[in-house]
């Protein structure tokens, strides 16, 4: 009845520890509360075997089991330590103690666990095909004490297909440790390009664990193929045009086939360049896959161009007063703005010249520009005529010397010659006229030439010079004697009108007063009645008074 009862005890009791693997583990016999005095034996063991002995005032005796003798030794409390626990040390140890009046069993229930390491996977493909499934492995070594564990994937992506997921679990038989193989099949799917996939291993007494975060290469055909124009426009011809074909699809493909000018031409590149390119070149182009021609991209490229002709180019000579007409025959592919310079001035435009004069001559240009192209004309103009001296001065110069002005017209630049010899000098040249002036020192009365002459003609000049210092005083006065002569006789005009206007008026009014006197003696009356007479005397004062 009493061992009955014991037993009752011991497994109702049952007391368990639980160490890590690898650790150092002490097992208390009885919750460590016995007493030395009262104890004579102390034994461990477990089901199959001694592990050591312990009478009071010896040394403890440890058996020759393989699985303890170097790992074990007893404490001054009787505790059992274990050093460097595996998983075979997963059982239950007995602590039997021999008093002087009983016999004492106490058992341990001892659980053993090792943590995971980092888990990885493995078996790795390099990549994922889209629609085909696609196994990966995570291959671990955990304890056998699967209540305490969960392992599973986990997955970072943002659509999540078909997934299969199987698990294999394999024992050591001498270790006692398993190692779980869990294997994914996924089927991958164009949105998981640069999607994460991550293995996870939970544990009761560690933290989650997880494997490094692995991206897998996407392989999917193309759906979409796009053209682009690599270069920058606009294009103008004789410049070169380089066309880019990309695919949507991974891997992309090593060839294309480009479509120019209605001709194919496959090349292993994604790349086609047009060189020298024309206005002919003006036109959309194509690109596709070699080996399906639906799948196409196209785009448009135009090749800009401007034809700029001028009706008149290099060295144009006319005659004076003749007339010039300019066009300009402009051919572009767009809108095109034409601006003109004579010299550095701007031009508003340029007319048709009626009648050309010598400050029409100079150099021309015409630009035309249109969407980064430009195109400039240039010409010459020159007006030439014989001279004409259009004026011949003098004026006084330092002393007695005088100074004669000659002013030529025409072009080419006329040459002068003087009829007398003194210090010449001459002005610029602008707008085909020249002054020329040479200063002399009369000693008399003489009559100076001016002869200016080009390769079309000649023309001459002459002015009477005096060596007095009045000369040139007395020219200007006969100058405006010549105007002032004519003033008189336009006023005499003038006065004499207004005269013979007078005379007249007043001839008139003598005679018509004379003629009412004559009447009024006579005593005579005209035929008709009173109110004639009255109205006809009326008239005739009115015409008196006038």
């Amino acid at each position: 009845m009493h061992d009955c009862f014991l037993l009752c005890i011991l497994v109702i009791g049952l007391e368990t520890l639980t160490s890590k693997y690898g650790d150092t583990i002490e097992i208390p016999c009885n919750k460590g509360q016995l007493k030395e005095t009262d104890v004579t034996l102390v034994k461990w063991k477990y089901e199959g075997g001694n592990i050591l002995v312990k009478q009071m005032d010896q040394n403890a005796t440890i058996s020759p089991d393989v699985n303890y003798k170097n790992r074990v030794s007893i404490k001054k409390d009787f505790s059992l330590v274990i050093t460097q626990v595996t998983m075979t040390d997963q059982r239950t140890f007995t602590c039997m103690v021999v008093e002087k009046d009983d016999i004492l069993e106490y058992p341990v229930q001892v659980t053993i666990y090792k943590v995971p390491s980092q888990p990885q996977i493995t078996n790795l493909t390099t990549a994922m095909a889209v629609g085909k499934p696609t196994m990966f492995q995570m291959i671990k070594e955990i304890c056998i004490l699967w209540y305490y564990i969960s392992l599973y994937f986990r997955f970072l992506f943002l659509l999540i297909t078909a997934i299969k997921i199987n698990t294999n679990v394999d024992v050591d038989k001498e270790t006692r440790l398993s190692t779980t193989t869990s294997t994914l099949e996924y089927t991958a799917v164009k949105e998981d390009i640069d999607a994460k996939f991550t293995c996870q291993v939970q544990h009761i007494k560690s933290a989650n664990m997880d494997s490094s975060p692995l991206v897998f290469t996407v392989n999917y055909p193309t759906e979409k193929v796009d053209l682009q124009v690599v270069s920058q426009g606009p294009f103008k011809e004789g410049d070169n045009v380089t066309l880019k074909c990309t695919a949507d699809g991974n891997p992309p493909p090593s060839s294309y086939s480009f479509y120019i000018n209605g001709e194919k031409k496959t090349v292993d590149s994604n790349i086609y360049t047009l060189t020298n390119v024309t206005r002919e070149n003006t036109g959309d182009y194509k690109c596709s896959l070699v080996d399906n021609e639906d799948i196409v991209a196209s785009v448009p490229i135009t090749v800009e161009y401007l034809d700029v002709v001028l009706s008149t180019t290099g060295k144009i000579v006319k005659k004076l007063g003749e007339s010039l007409e300019v066009t300009v025959d402009v051919k572009a592919s767009g809108a095109a703005q034409t601006s003109w310079k004579k010299g550095n001035a701007k031009l508003n435009s340029l007319s048709k010249f009626d009648k050309l004069t010598y400050s029409d001559s100079g150099m021309y240009e015409c630009v035309v520009s249109m969407a980064g192209l430009k195109k400039t004309r240039t010409f010459e103009l020159v007006v030439e005529g014989p001279p004409v001296i259009k004026n011949l001065i003098k004026e006084r110069g330092e002393g007695m010397a005088k100074v004669l002005k000659c002013v030529a017209e025409g072009s080419p630049k006329p040459t002068v010659q003087w009829s007398v010899n003194g210090t010449s000098a001459e002005s610029a040249y602008e707008h085909g006229k020249v002054t020329y002036s040479i200063t002399i020192v009369p000693n008399g009365n003489l009559t100076v030439s001016c002869t200016a002459s080009n390769v079309l003609g000649s023309d001459i000049k002459s002015i009477d010079v005096s060596a007095l210092v009045e000369d040139v005083t007395m020219d200007k006065q006969d100058q405006k004697d010549e105007y002032s002569d004519q003033t008189p006789l336009a006023v005499g005009i003038v006065v004499g009108l207004m005269l013979a206007v007078v005379a007249i008026g007043l001839a008139y009014w003598l005679y018509m007063k004379k003629s009412r006197q004559g009447s009024w003696k006579t005593g005579e009356k005209e035929d008709g009645s009173v109110e004639e007479s009255k109205k006809l005397e009326e008239s005739q004062n009115q015409k008196a008074d006038v």
